[in-house]
């Protein structure tokens, strides 16, 4: 079974490595990959790997060595549980690997959850694996690229409508290019009658296709921070570029009414150890959002409109996606590696399959 191995350190250095496939204990199930999707996102995942937990997902027995976990739809190929069955089609989160072996417990939705001791105290939204249909390639795809990353764009926006946009009148996007970035903006844009401006940044080479999303109300490039308007603002960074989020905060000083941090798609520009002005940087966690919002609204609602959202934008993403299919995980090394060297092309969206 081959797996590709990236190196906790130089997140940049990746192996393709074979193991013998284990066997199943009672109560597990092994599932094998059929396709899933690379974006910076899971340069993010990375990049933070301890920070958040992510490498502890799918522990690896090789010290310095480990895997990124990628949204995809695997297929089962064997089973010692009696709550999955061979042949169900799941999609969720998965190793960047071949095959994963999951002890999978119904979640009262349709789906299992994965009840593996070593999963028990991450974040539950990451363990749930939904049941899917019979293989539809564009669909598959659609979803493994753009409901994770929309996902988080949408809730950034309910979290900015729950806090009222902290007083602001203009909302800075950081690396506007990146899908979350693009999604957050175009849900920033649909309300009515908005109180607020939206902002993108980005760099020269993407700033033409920032612009052609017709989502934002200006765009910057990184080096024009300094023409940011003197106004109310939040800063929501998706790139964890430390000298880029400096210079916003020194820019806008007292204007500056809350700093988001979401990913960390510029990582190697990322220090968490510079020194900023004004408002102290605060991570904003996806899963804290959903959480809030099941216990106030009750279960299932936060998920129908995540949903109801990232599909509103699926529908028109021809025009600012276009997807790319590499067959095999040695083709997976390449396109990661162009993703977090900030070579890859901000309208491609990257499929995996095996």
């Amino acid at each position: 079974m081959q797996r590709l191995l990236t190196d906790h350190k130089n997140i940049t250095l990746t192996q393709l490595a074979d193991i013998p496939r284990a066997g199943l204990a009672d109560g597990q199930a092994r599932l094998k990959l059929e396709s899933f999707a690379l974006t910076a996102n899971n340069v993010t995942y990375a990049a933070s790997g301890f920070a958040i937990g992510y490498w502890h997902f799918f522990p690896t027995e090789i010290d310095g060595q480990g895997l990124v976990p990628v949204w995809g739809t695997a297929e089962v190929v064997e089973s010692n549980s009696d709550d999955l069955k061979v042949g169900a089609r799941l999609y969720g989160f998965f190793p960047m690997a071949e095959e994963v072996v999951i002890t999978p417990q119904p979640d009262g939705h349709g789906g299992v959850i994965d009840a593996a001791p070593h999963r028990a105290e991450l974040p539950a939204v990451y363990n749930r694996y939904s049941s899917v249909g019979p293989a539809n390639a564009m669909q598959d795809h659609m979803r493994a690229l753009l409901q994770p990353l929309l996902a988080t764009s949408y809730l950034l926006f309910d979290w900015l409508m729950d806090n009222d946009c902290f007083g602001a009148s203009q909302i800075i996007i950081g690396s506007a290019s990146s899908k979350t970035g693009l999604g957050l903006c175009k849900y920033l844009a649909e309300p009515e009658g908005r109180a607020y401006k939206i902002v993108g940044l980005t760099s020269a080479r993407n700033r033409a296709f920032v612009q052609g999303l017709g989502a934002c109300d200006q765009v910057f490039t990184y080096d024009q921070i300094a023409q940011l308007d003197a106004a109310p603002s939040v800063y929501v960074d998706m790139s964890g570029n430390a000298v880029v989020k400096a210079q916003v905060h020194s820019t806008l000083g007292p204007d500056l009414k809350h700093s988001a941090a979401v990913g960390i798609s510029h990582w190697d520009q990322f220090d968490p150890k510079t020194q900023v002005e004004g408002v102290k940087p605060e991570f904003f966690f996806a899963p804290a959002q959903i959480a809030k919002r099941r216990e106030e609204w009750g279960a299932g609602v936060i998920e129908k409109q995540i949903t109801q959202a990232w599909k509103r934008l699926a529908a028109d993403a021809s025009s600012w996606l276009d997807i790319k299919v590499h067959a095999g995980l040695g083709q997976a090394a390449e396109v990661y590696h162009t993703l977090a060297d900030g070579t890859a092309n901000p309208r491609d969206g990257h499929i995996i399959t095996l």
